[in-house]
């Protein structure tokens, strides 16, 4: 992919560069190894081919608060059994919270969390209060019986109340996992249901687009299938009590009298939270992150690849169960505030984000490249209607940002600003590419590699290329790596995740180009996983709510790509005398909205005459998404019935010539 000047968006100043924080740690690192900061390709190259020595860089850099322990990194024969810090403890909430420094009055009344909804209701929590109200609930869930290793499960939406219980969890030493309260009630089993949590921390409403939602019901049904559960925290009115699990209500533990807790420090690769694949064929995979390599990951990205520091201020646009929402909490360790929003982004009406980030002077922005192309659809100009002076950096993520994107961005946003597109997932809890406050902003790429992380482009023989689309892998390990999968005691599932494609190396499932400047381009996901707005989904949870639809044979669900993003389509193949009617699909809308989120419900429900399966019969959604999408099938001697395809193909024609909307080709046929 060639690039001209043009597409050459913004430009850092000398003095920007000169001050940024990877430029002083480029300096540092220089001093003791003179050849790995020659300039930003070799200090690259360098923390890949020195991966203990650079991470011991980045530990020392960013002030770590533990003990490293004597060994940096231990190698091994497998790529994922490589260890860091293998004799290294600490405690993540130490580091996050620092209350060692809550003596200094600055430091200790310095806003931590700062909280807006949809209603305008405004909370505030100083460095002193969030550490209190961590400790207030620690000592509750030690009360509980709450010890390093267990679980503790959480449906809440993005208030302080979230950042407060995931803070105390893994003060303890426990595990965190929370899903936001738009799940329905089989996706919260399938997740909550694998981990055997011993506490549930939920909230009795939540709001978004204007409408109230209770979740009684919903959770008295999730919990009286949890037989770990011993005890439940609720914000708000009181759940239906369960036998032999005991109520707790938030506002009470808040009010009890402080005693402050001594933060035990944990070995590096203590679990600190469990987050889920997409659950594509069969129940969702359980992926256990580690404290340690987590908050080295997230420091460095924060610090050094967007340029965050003490007093910045980061407002992400995320829910609970993105994994962009433990991104934006690490950001504390940073010294910097976290903004969050719960409810729509829209609401009340489109430039609310804004209106917050002017209001809280917000340095550090970031959303869903939908978001942007939403607010771009609604002809919302932030720059004309907001000061946004304090910021620095927008940042986006979840689904490719268009080069189109870009350029109206800055058009629309600020015209100085350091735009950072990112790419990563739920699988690292953190970014594989991302952007560099020191190097140009060109249309369509994403700037570098993350120091640390051994990203290339791999053809179908695991050769690096530049310059053509393939497989997005890293070829060597990280400290972020998954420590496993819950219920994967051999590592099997974990194996076939992410090494059956290329032997011991990484290979993360998304279609991407490496350019000539060193730009990464994401072209979006090369398996079959649906993921409209950057939300992964599988297609096996739609699946298994199409059974309770007599007139409903099965389905397949699969992407049709338009202006960068993907919308879910959904083929039905029906039982034979039925028809697909207004009230047969507002009930599969209804029910995919209930059971599993509003994110499942597919932008068009079609019925078809058979589906494309594999001669093992296995449904094959790639074929149908190729095939409505005007791209070679490629191995149809592979489908047992490669005849149905001209019913897909004749459909997506329909479709264009309707609309006269040409679709976007996926990268890999």
């Amino acid at each position: 992919m060639a690039t001209t000047a043009d597409d050459v968006l913004w430009m850092p100043s000398p003095a920007s560069i000169e001050r940024s924080a990877i430029t002083r740690f480029r300096a540092a690192v220089t001093e003791r190894h003179p050849r790995a900061g020659a300039d930003r390709v070799a200090l690259h190259r360098w923390s890949v081919e020195k991966p203990g020595r650079f991470w011991r860089e980045v530990w020392d850099f960013c002030e770590v608060d533990g003990d490293p322990g004597p060994v940096d990194c231990l190698p091994a024969t497998v790529f994922r059994e490589w260890r860091f810090f293998p004799e290294g403890r600490l405690n993540i909430v130490e580091n996050l919270l620092w209350p060692s420094r809550l003596g200094d009055a600055t430091y200790a009344g310095a806003p931590a969390v700062i909280a807006h909804d949809e209603q305008g209701l405004v909370a505030t929590l100083t460095r002193l209060e969030l550490w209190q109200a961590v400790c207030r609930l620690a000592r509750h869930l030690a009360d509980c019986g709450v010890v390093p290793g267990m679980r503790v499960a959480a449906v809440l939406p993005n208030r302080v109340e979230a950042v407060i219980a995931m803070l105390a969890t893994a003060a303890l030493g426990g595990v965190w996992s929370c899903c936001s309260p738009d799940f329905g009630d089989a996706a919260l089993y399938d997740r909550f249901g694998q981990i055997e949590p011993t506490v549930l921390v939920s909230t009795a409403t939540t709001r978004y687009a204007g409408k109230s939602l209770g979740l009684d019901e919903r959770l008295g049904r999730l919990a009286a299938r949890l037989p770990s559960l011993t005890d439940w925290v609720h914000v708000g009115a009181a759940p239906q009590a369960l036998p032999g699990v005991r109520l707790a209500d938030w506002e009470e533990i808040q009010t009890r009298r402080l005693v402050p807790i001594t933060l035990k420090r944990f070995p590096f690769a203590q679990p600190l939270a469990i987050l889920y694949s997409s659950g594509t064929t069969g129940a969702p995979k359980c992926i256990v992150h580690g404290a340690g390599g987590t908050l080295l990951q997230h420091l460095k990205e924060h610090r050094l690849h967007c340029d965050i520091g003490p007093g910045d201020r980061l407002l992400y646009y995320t829910t609970t169960g993105w994994m962009m929402w433990n991104w934006l909490v690490s950001a504390l360790a940073s010294d910097a505030a976290i903004v969050l929003y719960d409810g729509s982004p829209l609401e009340p009406h489109p430039g609310i984000l804004w209106d917050v980030a002017d209001e809280e002077g917000v340095t550090h922005f970031g959303a869903s490249a939908r978001y942007f192309a939403a607010i771009e659809q609604r002809g919302f100009l932030p720059g004309s209607r907001h000061a946004l002076a304090a910021l620095r950096a927008l940042l986006s993520t979840g689904s490719p940002l268009l080069p189109d994107q870009f350029r109206w961005l800055y058009r629309a946003v600020k015209p100085d600003m350091h735009l950072a597109s990112i790419s990563g997932g739920t699988d690292i809890v953190s970014c594989f590419v991302l952007g560099d406050p020191t190097l140009p902003v060109r249309a369509g790429e994403i700037q570098c590699k993350g120091l640390g992380m051994d990203v290339a482009v791999a053809d179908e023989s695991g050769r690096s290329v530049v310059g053509v689309a393939g497989e997005l892998v890293c070829r060597t390990p990280f400290p972020s790596m998954p420590l496993g999968f819950w219920n994967d005691p051999e590592g099997r599932a974990y194996h076939h995740a992410y090494f059956d494609r290329y032997p011991d190396i990484w290979c993360h499932g998304d279609w991407a180009l490496e350019t000539a400047s060193g730009g990464m381009v994401i072209y979006g996901r090369s398996d079959a996983v649906l993921n409209p707005g950057g939300v992964r989904i599988g297609t096996g949870e739609i699946y298994r709510e199409l059974a309770a639809f007599p007139e409903v044979v099965e389905g397949l669900a699969t992407a049709l790509r338009r202006d960068g993003d993907e919308r879910i389509v959904l083929f039905l193949r029906l039982a034979p005398g039925a028809t697909l009617d207004a009230a047969l699909e507002a009930a599969v809308r209804d029910r995919l909205r209930r059971q599993c989120s509003p994110r499942h419900v597919p932008h068009l429900v079609v019925a078809a005459p058979d589906l494309p399966r594999t001669v093992s019969g296995k449904l094959s959604e790639i074929a149908a998404r190729n095939a409505i999408s005007d791209c070679p099938v490629g191995n149809a001697g592979a489908l047992a019935n490669p005849e149905c395809l001209a019913f897909f193909v004749g459909w997506a024609r329909m479709v264009r010539e309707a609309d006269g909307h040409a679709v976007d080709p996926p990268r890999r046929l």
